[in-house]
C-alpha cells in the first residue's frame, strides 16, 4: 500500500504541475484552477497516506530485516533505548563509525521499536550475531551434503536440523570457496562482512526520499490551504514551486527502490537465498542481449510517452476536442 500510495502522489503532482503551468501563463484559467483544486486535495491525502503507511513499513523493516534498519540509521553501536535519531551524519564504512552527526535523542527508539524500553541493534552486534550464524550454517551446509550423498544418514540428519535455520549464511561463503569447511577466518570476515549492505549509499537515499516526501507534503498542503483561501492565482512562487517539483515524486520512488533492494543484499529471500546463488543459467552473451532488448524497449516507449505527454500538457484541455478550450480548431 506504500508503493500504492505514492503512485498517487505521482499522479497529483503532474496534475498539480501542469495546472500551475496554465495557470502561469494565463490558459484555461478555470479549467486549471479546478484541476490544481483536486491535486492539491488528493496529493495531500496521498502523501500522508504515504508517510503513515512508510512509518509502518519501517517498523515492519526494524521487526524483520534489522540489517537493514542499522543501515539507514548509519546506527554501528547498539544504544540504550530509546536509541536517537540520526538526522544527518557522515558515515565512515573503514571505522565502523560516524565521523559526525546531528542526533535527536529518542526519536527513533519511538519510531523504530514504538517502545522506550527495547533496543535497536547496531552493526557490530548484528555482524557478530551473523557471525555466528555462518559458523553455524557451515555445520548445515555439510550436514545437507551428507545428506544428498546418503539420504538415510540419521546423524547428518539431526544435525542438519539443528542448524538449518543458519543454512542460508552458511550458503553465503559458496561466493567465495566451493567447499565451505574450508572457509579460513579471513573468508569468513568477508561473509561477515557481507552481511550489512554499505551504509552510505542507504543512509542518504533514505534521507533523500524523506526530504522529498516531505517538501511534497509541505507543497500540497500550500497549495490545498491557497485553494481554501481563493488565493491561488496569487500566488508566482507557490505555482513555480509546483512545476519545479514534477520530477519529485518519479526520484523519490527510485531512492526508495534502492532502499528496499539494495538494502535487502546479500539477500534474494532475505537470511535464507543469498542474491549470488540465485543467478541464472544464462550465458553472459544471452543476457547482454535480452538485458539490450529490455532497456531498448523500454527506452523507445519512454521517448514516445514523454513526447505524448508534453504535446498534450502544452495542447490542454483542447486536445479534448469540445470547442470550449484555447488552441482548439473551433477558436482558429
Amino acid at each position: 500500500m506504500h508503493t500504492v500510495s505514492a503512485g498517487y502522489v505521482t499522479g497529483a503532482m503532474f496534475v498539480l504541475s501542469v495546472s500551475s503551468w496554465y495557470l502561469l501563463r494565463g490558459r484555461d484559467v478555470e479549467f486549471a484552477k479546478r484541476s490544481f483544486r483536486v491535486a492539491a486535495a488528493f496529493g495531500l491525502a496521498s502523501t500522508l497516506s504515504v508517510i503513515v503507511l512508510g512509518d509502518e513499513s519501517g517498523y515492519t523493516v526494524g521487526e524483520a530485516q534489522q540489517t537493514k534498519m542499522a543501515a539507514i540509521e548509519a546506527m554501528w553501536e547498539t544504544e540504550p533505548a530509546p536509541a536517537s535519531f540520526n538526522v544527518v551524519a557522515w558515515p565512515n564504512e573503514a571505522a565502523q563509525k560516524n565521523d559526525w552527526a546531528i542526533e535527536v535523542p529518542w526519536v527513533m527508539g519511538l519510531i523504530g521499536t514504538r517502545s522506550i524500553s527495547k533496543e535497536i541493534p547496531g552493526i557490530r552486534e548484528i555482524k557478530a550475531r551473523n557471525r555466528q550464524r555462518i559458523e553455524g550454517g557451515i555445520v548445515a551446509v555439510t550436514a545437507l551434503e551428507a545428506l544428498r550423498k546418503h539420504r538415510d544418514d540419521v546423524a547428518a540428519k539431526e544435525t542438519f536440523e539443528r542448524h538449518k535455520a543458519d543454512l542460508g549464511f552458511g550458503l553465503l561463503l559458496k561466493k567465495y570457496v566451493v567447499d565451505v569447511r574450508t572457509a579460513t577466518p579471513d573468508i569468513i570476515d568477508r561473509a561477515v562482512n557481507d552481511t550489512v549492505p554499505r551504509v552510505a549509499p542507504m543512509f542518504w537515499s533514505f534521507r533523500l526520499m524523506v526530504a522529498l516526501g516531505m517538501a511534497m507534503l509541505l507543497l500540497f498542503g500550500l497549495a490545498f490551504w491557497s485553494t481554501l483561501k481563493g488565493a491561488c492565482t496569487g500566488k508566482p512562487w507557490l505555482l513555480k514551486w509546483a512545476v519545479w517539483m514534477l520530477p519529485a515524486p518519479w526520484l523519490a520512488c527510485e531512492l526508495g527502490w534502492v532502499v528496499a533492494e539494495y538494502g535487502r543484499q546479500p539477500w534474494t529471500i532475505y537470511g535464507v537465498l543469498p542474491t549470488h546463488l540465485s543467478v541464472s543459467t544464462l550465458s553472459v552473451n544471452s543476457l547482454y542481449g535480452s538485458l539490450a532488448g529490455f532497456v531498448g524497449f523500454y527506452t523507445v516507449l519512454l521517448i514516445v510517452e514523454v513526447y505524448l505527454m508534453q504535446k498534450f500538457a502544452r495542447q490542454g484541455p483542447g486536445s479534448l476536442g469540445t470547442g470550449r478550450y484555447q488552441f482548439e480548431p473551433a477558436h482558429a
